[in-house]
Order: C-alpha cells, then structure tokens, then sequence
C-alpha cells in the first residue's frame, strides 16, 4: 500500500507496548452496524493515539504516519487534542505545524506527492494549508509542479499518483469557511487528465496510461482506482457520471463474496479496501448497499472491521498477520468512520483550543509563496507560484503580478501586466486587453471575481485567481 512514494508494501510501525493491541480479532460479519463502527472508532482512535511520539509528532524524516491525522478527523477527533501524557503543549497539530514550517522540511528533494500529503492532512489537523506558517504555503507549493509542457499534469506526468493527488489536495482542502479554494478551471484540467488516465477495465494505476493502447488495456489497481474516484469527486464530478459508474463497476469485480474483500494486486488486504472504501465514500457511494454488498451478505466494511484488533483497536495489513501496522491502521479507520482521503476538523474538547491556526499576516522581510491561476477566457490557463518578500504585513495584487513575471515556478506564469505602476485597474494581462467584450477580474480563496485593480490588498495565503471575461 503506498504513500505517496516509491515503496508499494507499507513500512510497519509498532505501537508502544504493542502486545496489549494484538488480542482478538472480531469475526467478519453481515454488513456492519452503526454500533460495530463506533466501536471501531472508539478503539481505532484510541490505537492511532498510542502512536504518537514523546515530543507530540506523528511525522518525520522518512514517516508519513501523519496519516493519520485524515483518519482523526474522520472518526471526529480534534488533532490538537491528541497530546503525549496529557501534556498540551506537545498537541499532535501544534508539533505537526512546527514541523512543516522547517526550511529543511520536507527534504533537500521534495516532491509534489509530499505537498500533498501535508496539504491533506494539515486541513484534517485544522491548520489551514494556505497559511501554514509566514514562508510555508502548501498550496502555492503544490502549484510550483504544474507541468507547462502537459497542462493538467502535477510533477512528472509518468507519475500519475502525483496528479490524482493535486485533484484531491486542491479539490479536498477546502477554506475554513468550506468553500472550494481553488478555480473551477483548474479542477476541470485535473479531471481532464484523470479522465484520460481511465483504463479500458474502468480503473486506473499509478502510472500514466493516457494516449498508451497497452497501458490502458492493463488491469488496474483497486488503491488508485479508489483514489482516482475520490479526486473526480472532490473536483466536481458527480458520482452519476460515467467515469464513476465505471469505477464502480470494475470495484465490483474485484469483490471477494466470502469477505467484502477487494481482490488486489498483492492479495486482499486492509490498505486497498480502505482506500477503495475512501474513493466510494468522497463519491457519496454507500459501501454497505446495492453494488457492494455480495452475495453472502459481506460489504468491504466487514472486512475491514474483521481485520481490526479489539479492543486493542489497530488493523492487520493481510488477514494472516499477528500484529497491527500503523498504515492500515489509518486506512482502516479513516473508510470504517465514513472519511475520503480528508476531512474537515472537527471541533477541539480541549478548553479555548480554536478549529483551525493559520499565519494571519505577512512577516516583512520574510520570504513568502502564493498561488496564482490566470486564465485568459480562451481555454488558456497558466498556474504558478509566486516568491516574493512582503515589505508589510499585506502586499498588492500589482505586487503579486510584478512578481511572478520574474519569480514564478513555473516560469510564464505573467509576462506583462498594464499598467506597470500604480493602484489602478488592471487593463491588458499577458498581452490581452479589456475591451467591451470582457475584462480581467480577480478572486482569492474562491470568493466572487471583482474588478481586477493594482490596489488590491492581498494577505497571507490567499490563493488567487484571474480571469478575462465578461
């Protein structure tokens, strides 16, 4: 089961004093009860709990247990109230927060796949993705990977995983008000390319399949296919649509009756049913009912609580292991409590602890990103992010715009702006001019586009948009 990198079978972590998880795993049965989940909850959470380090973390240096904060949120548990021996100043979203915020963070080679990670389950933690810290804005470095050259594609197209993963990442990590945070327009480019990726079987893997007969002909794999359901979802799609029905349709091949299994490539197991169950629940799909209910009356939730250890409360990775793995642990709880790939948070017990942290304002002098989508009404869109050292605690969209024609990833991004000084309105954008038939406008973090003018005020983290139009 991968995370969002080269491994394919999980790294195993065990939990402190881990012979008090592995008692009895409960029998699978008929399809499951709201009582057998709320147990499952109860005690996956309590698991996932044990995790947690001394110093607060649950991610670092070649981990990426910060999974599970996509499953606390889940389950309904607030990650700053998930603390090492009660102590509060060690709150798992506190420690995760710190982390992220670390120049070094997350390597001296980072890939798109670990922005996304952090993007999905910072927003599940309650630290908004945008607003990380002053110099960390996991959105804008998410849209440092758009590919120029293959438009809809994030990082190296031949990595597919990465482009599922921006879909749901930009489309799943909505602002604290709930709203989508990034432009319809750049959402329809993903789907265009998980459209494209579909297998002829109705699934998709991890590589890129698009305008390859023999790669498209191959049998896909049930972890992506429940992915690459959750990410045309997360965008827009609804689970009505033919890309969907078709998903749908090849997880239903692979169902084990016997079990509510899925059939994968490395055997049944705990990881590939969660991430399964995750893609049906981000679509809105009952995994208990109609299509995933066999014909012995199993569901793949049964068998995802028949692989949990009670009340130890960990999951087993393949029915024949002994003990728990801390990523099927996540992957597990998260499908059981109804979760897609991420989750709003929930709100925190812990007494004046807010839902959501984020960096408020600019530091001047302090090297900063934002995210910047300019489409020209024509079908051309250009994505990018923006460095650039704030002087205040705002800046300028004429500010953002100077900038990003000399310091954007990727570069092209703005080659002109009209006027090139001033508060004014924005006339002419890359080249293309307001007339009576349409004007540039611009939004941030989803709002209503309005007038696009030099002057606007421009804070921290906002994700921004400009658009040629009427």
């Amino acid at each position: 089961m991968p995370r969002l990198s080269s491994s394919r079978r999980p790294v195993f972590v065990a939990a402190t004093a881990l012979g008090a998880f592995c008692l009895t795993v409960v029998p699978a049965a008929a399809t499951a009860t709201p009582a057998q989940i709320a147990t499952s909850k109860t005690n996956g959470v309590a698991y996932l709990t044990s995790l947690q380090a001394a110093d607060g973390s649950y991610a670092g240096p070649g981990l990426s247990n910060e999974w599970a904060f996509s499953a606390f949120a889940a389950a309904g548990t607030a990650a700053v109230d998930v603390t090492p021996g009660g102590d509060t100043t060690k709150n798992a979203r506190t420690v995760y927060r710190a982390l992220l915020s670390t120049a070094s963070w997350p390597s001296a080679t980072p890939v798109v796949t670990d922005y996304e990670r952090a993007a999905l389950n910072a927003y599940a933690a309650g630290i908004d993705p945008a607003r990380v810290s002053a110099s960390r804005n996991l959105v804008a470095d998410i849209y440092g990977y758009w590919q120029n050259a293959e438009p809809g594609y994030f990082g190296p197209s031949a990595n597919f995983n990465g482009t599922v993963f921006a879909a749901l990442a930009l489309g799943g990590a909505a602002t604290q008000a709930g709203a989508p945070r990034v432009p319809q327009a750049l959402l329809d480019r993903l789907v265009t390319r998980i459209r494209a990726n579909q297998h002829d079987d109705g699934g998709w893997n991890y590589g890129k399949a698009e305008g390859d007969p023999g790669q498209l002909g191959t049998t896909s794999d049930i972890d992506m296919t429940g992915a690459a359901m959750a990410a045309l979802c997360v965008s827009g799609v609804p689970h009505t649509d033919s890309g969907i029905t078709r998903a749908k349709a090849f997880l239903k091949s692979k169902l084990v009756p016997g079990s509510g299994a899925f059939n994968a490539m490395f055997g049944v197991n705990t990881d590939s049913n969660g991430w399964a169950v995750s893609g049906l629940n981000a679509c809105g799909i009952d995994p208990q009912t109609g299509d995933f209910l066999t014909s012995a009356g199993k569901t793949p939730v049964d068998f995802l609580i028949s692989q949990q250890f009670n009340p130890g409360g960990g999951f087993k990775y393949q029915p024949s292991d002994t003990t728990p793995s801390a990523y099927a642990s996540v992957d597990g709880l998260r499908a059981v409590a109804g979760g897609g790939f991420t989750a709003a948070p929930p709100v925190p017990a812990t007494a004046g602890a807010p839902r959501w942290v984020a960096q408020g304002s600019f530091t001047s002098g302090t090297a900063a990103k934002l995210a910047l989508t300019v489409d020209d009404g024509a079908g051309g869109l250009k994505v990018c992010s923006v460095s650039f050292t704030p002087t205040g605690t705002t800046t300028t969209l004429g500010a953002v715009l100077d900038a990003a024609t000399g310091s954007a990833t990727p570069s092209g991004c703005v080659s002109s702006v009209t006027p090139s000084s001033g508060t004014g309105t924005v006339t002419a954008l890359n080249g293309k001019a307001n007339s009576s038939a349409g004007s540039w406008k611009a939004s941030a973090d989803g709002a209503a586009f309005t007038t696009a003018t030099r002057g606007t005020v421009v804070h921290a983290g906002d994700t921004l948009a400009l658009r040629w139009g009427a």
